[in-house]
C-alpha cells in the first residue's frame, strides 16, 4: 500500500490529507486563531457539581465550562486512595470528591462538540512518538498493531524497566523494533515535561492553560510519518524546513521523504483532494460498481444503507450482492476514517442468505478499518441483519470542522 501525506500550509490555517493508494482516508483542518484543544493541560476551576450526573463543570478560561464525569476523576491525585478510606475510594460520589471553587489540574480529552464544551478528565497522558506517559496511572499497555509476540515482550519488558514508578507507559506502534537508547531517551523527556508542568501547575491560578499539545503539523510528524510513509508533501518552503528539522531529530531515517511542492496548481487539486473533500460531504457514495452507500448522521448514531443501484452483475443475484457488500465494505471503512464518525454506527448491509458471505464481508470491513488509528470495535451482527460498531469520538466529524471552518471563513 502506497501511503502519502499532503499538506497545505496557508496564512491562517493548515489543511491535512492522508492518502492510501491514491485515495484520500483523513483529513484534518486547524486554524491558526481556534488551534487545537485535545491534549491541552489547563488548571481549572470547578464551577459547579452535579450530583445526579455524577459530574462536574470545570472552568478552564473557554466560552464554555468542561464537562468532568466521577468515572474521569483521579482519586489519588485529589488525596483519596483505599488505603486511607477503608476500600471505599472507588464508591465515592462525585461531591464528596469535588466542590465549587476547588482547583485542579485536567486535560482535554475530546473537543467541544456544537452546544458542548469540552470534555475533560483528570487522567494526564503526555504523547511522544514512540511512548504514551501516564503520570497518574500504574499500567503498561502495547500497542494492538504490533503483533509479533517476541517483540511484544521486549517492549513491555523494556517499559517496565525504564517507566518511572507508579506511573504507567502505552508503547505505541513507532516503538516497534527501535532500540533501547531511543525509547529510554523519550522517557526521560516525557518525565521531564511532567515535572515542568506540574510545577507550572502548583505556581499557577486557576483558569489557565498550562501545556499547550502540539500544532497539527507537529502531530502529523510525530503520529502519522512513519516508515509506511512514501512520501511527506508540503507547499511552503518555510513549512518544509521545519519539517526537516522535527523529522531530523525524531525519525532521521525519513528525512529524504519530505519533499517540497512546487506545482503551479494548488497541492490540494494536484492531489485531487479538494474533490474527494466535497464528495465526503455528501450523503450519497457512489461505488465502482455502480452501487451505492447512503450515511445519515443523527444525534445518537450513524446509519449507513447499501443498496446495488444500477450494479446488475455477471453471474446471479447472490454474487451481486456478494461484490456489492465486499465493496460497500471497503469504501464504509474509508468514509468512516475520512469523515470522522465517531459513536454507534449501524450499517445494513443488502442480506445474505450464505453464512460464508456474511463472515466475507464481516472480515472484510475488519481488515479495513485495522487501518484506522482511532480505535473501533465491531458487535457483530444483529438478528435484523444489521451490523453494530462503535468508534471512539475526540474531535468533531468532517462536516462540523467544515461548515465551522466556512463559517470563519465568512462562507
Amino acid at each position: 500500500m502506497k501511503k502519502e501525506i499532503v499538506a497545505d500550509v496557508g496564512k491562517d490555517e493548515v489543511m491535512v490529507g492522508i492518502l492510501e493508494d491514491g485515495k484520500l482516508v483523513e483529513f484534518f483542518v486547524e486554524r491558526s486563531i481556534n488551534g487545537h484543544l485535545a491534549g491541552n493541560i489547563y488548571k481549572g476551576k470547578v464551577a459547579n457539581v452535579l450530583p445526579g450526573m455524577q459530574a462536574a463543570f470545570v472552568d478552564i478560561g473557554l466560552e464554555k465550562n468542561a464537562f468532568l464525569y466521577v468515572g474521569d476523576v483521579n482519586l489519588e491525585s485529589l488525596g483519596f486512595s483505599d488505603e486511607h478510606s477503608g476500600g471505599y475510594a472507588e464508591k465515592l460520589s462525585i461531591q464528596d470528591i469535588l466542590r465549587p471553587g476547588q482547583e485542579i489540574l485536567v486535560q482535554v480529552v475530546k473537543e467541544p462538540i456544537g452546544s458542548k464544551g469540552a470534555r475533560v478528565s483528570t487522567n494526564i497522558t503526555l504523547a511522544g512518538r514512540y511512548l504514551v506517559l501516564m503520570p497518574r496511572l500504574d499500567y503498561v499497555g502495547i500497542s494492538r498493531r504490533i503483533e509479533r509476540e517476541e517483540e511484544r515482550a521486549r517492549l513491555k519488558a523494556l517499559a517496565e524497566e525504564l517507566r518511572p514508578c507508579r506511573m504507567g507507559v502505552i508503547v505505541r506502534t513507532a516503538a516497534e523494533n527501535i532500540g533501547e537508547d531511543e525509547i529510554k531517551a523519550e522517557m526521560y523527556y516525557l518525565k521531564s515535561l511532567w515535572e515542568e508542568i506540574q510545577k507550572k501547575g502548583q505556581t499557577s491560578g486557576a483558569p489557565r492553560l498550562i501545556y499547550k499539545d502540539m500544532d497539527l503539523i507537529e502531530r502529523i510528524v510525530r503520529d502519522v510519518f512513519t516508515p509506511e510513509v512514501t512520501c511527506f508533501y508540503i507547499n511552503t518552503k518555510e513549512a518544509y524546513e521545519r519539517v526537516v528539522e522535527i523529522v531530523s531529530v525524531i525519525a532521521p531515517g525519513l528525512q529524504e521523504r519530505v519533499s517540497l511542492y512546487n506545482g503551479e496548481e494548488s497541492i490540494f487539486q494536484y492531489f485531487d483532494i479538494a474533490s474527494e473533500i466535497e464528495k465526503a460531504l455528501r450523503r450519497k457514495v457512489w461505488l465502482k460498481s455502480g452501487g451505492y452507500i447512503v450515511i445519515d448522521r443523527t444525534e445518537a448514531l450513524t446509519a449507513i444503507d447499501v443498496n446495488t443501484g444500477k450494479f446488475t452483475g455477471n453471474k446471479d443475484l447472490e454474487d451481486t450482492v456478494l461484490k456489492t457488500n465486499l465493496e460497500a465494505a471497503r469504501e464504509i471503512a474509508r468514509q468512516i476514517r475520512l469523515r470522522d464518525i465517531g459513536g454507534i454506527i449501524i450499517i445494513d448491509f443488502i442480506d445474505m442468505n450464505s453464512q460464508e458471505h456474511r463472515k466475507m464481508v464481516l472480515d472484510t470491513l475488519e481488515m479495513e478499518l485495522k487501518k484506522d488509528r482511532t480505535r473501533t470495535h465491531i458487535l457483530g451482527i444483529t438478528s435484523l441483519g444489521l451490523v453494530e460498531m462503535t468508534r471512539k469520538k475526540v474531535r468533531q466529524s468532517l462536516d462540523e470542522v467544515l461548515e465551522k471552518w466556512g463559517r470563519a471563513r465568512g462562507q
